[in-house]
């Protein structure tokens, strides 16, 4: 029998505050908060544990997390409506042979990096935000 690796169960981000970054990641980016147990908060994204752990070191950022969407001009909207800034614009990352890849960027209270991403049909455009 050969030996291979499974799916990633868990990732886990060092965090300064684990209640400043528990309310982002559950109230603003609306993951669903699996448990707590002590300063250890834990997420559920998608069926991938995201662990946020409370570090005395300084914070180092490092690859950024990609959540998938399946609307990210709308998915970007709303999480703008609850306070999330954006440090970019929608803009398409890779055009591939069947579809096209497009992303924004933005960082959680720690700098984390963290991004939408949307595989889009070929040709597909954020459309503006409608005036009212």
């Amino acid at each position: 029998m050969s030996f291979s690796l499974g799916p990633v169960g868990q990732i886990a981000l060092g965090v300064a505050d684990p209640d400043r970054s528990e309310a982002f990641y559950g109230e603003v980016l609306g993951l669903r908060k699996l448990f707590r147990f002590g300063g250890l908060v834990f997420f559920d994204c998608g069926g991938l544990r995201l662990l946020l752990e409370p570090s005395s070191e300084a914070i180092q950022p490092g690859s950024p997390i990609y959540f998938r969407v399946a609307d990210i001009a709308l998915a970007r909207r709303e999480l703008e409506g609850r306070g999330l800034t954006f440090i970019d614009q929608i803009h398409l990352t890779a055009p591939m042979e069947d579809h096209d890849l497009w992303m924004t960027f933005f960082t959680d209270p720690d700098g984390h990096v963290l991004a939408l991403m949307m595989e889009a049909p070929k040709g597909w455009k954020p459309q503006p935000k409608a005036s009212g």
